[in-house]
């Protein structure tokens, strides 16, 4: 779970754009993703979402499946258990999140950034080798 919220910010780098918007979008998203104060809201939100779900009383749920199927480990679960209790506890986990997916974010930012200094080259890439399949095509044929 870990790595796959402090990789979230990534997703924004390979989500598709259309056509049109795509310089626009590619433009905001490296200034978003390049954004100290949006790198520490990302940041924060997960944190908080963290600290919270990390509180959530499992206790009720594990006393529910504890009396479909005595036999099971949820039995043995206090019904004041927390997802923290479970899971185990560290205080530091939230903040840790955190601190990685700011750090995500920033290295998104990045990559954003090196993408969007490439795009030309990339394109002009794109439509010669477009250029180059419809001869090879058209070659074939004949």
């Amino acid at each position: 779970m870990r790595c796959t919220i402090a990789a979230l910010p990534l997703l924004a780098l390979v989500a598709p754009f259309p056509a049109a918007a795509a310089d626009r979008g590619a433009e905001r998203a490296v200034s978003v993703l390049n954004d100290p104060a949006t790198q520490d809201r990302m940041a924060d939100t997960v944190t908080a979402l963290v600290g919270a779900l990390m509180q959530m009383q499992v206790g009720p749920l594990a006393e529910a499946v504890a009396r479909v199927d005595p036999d099971s480990d949820a039995a043995y679960i206090p019904r004041d258990a927390t997802v923290g209790d479970i899971a185990g506890r560290d205080p530091a986990y939230a903040e840790r999140m955190g601190d990685d997916v700011r750090a995500g974010t920033r290295m998104a930012g990045h990559a954003a950034s090196a993408l969007a200094a490439y795009a030309p080259v990339l394109k002009d890439m794109a439509r010669d080798l477009a250029a180059q399949w419809e001869r090879e095509r058209a070659a074939a044929r004949r």
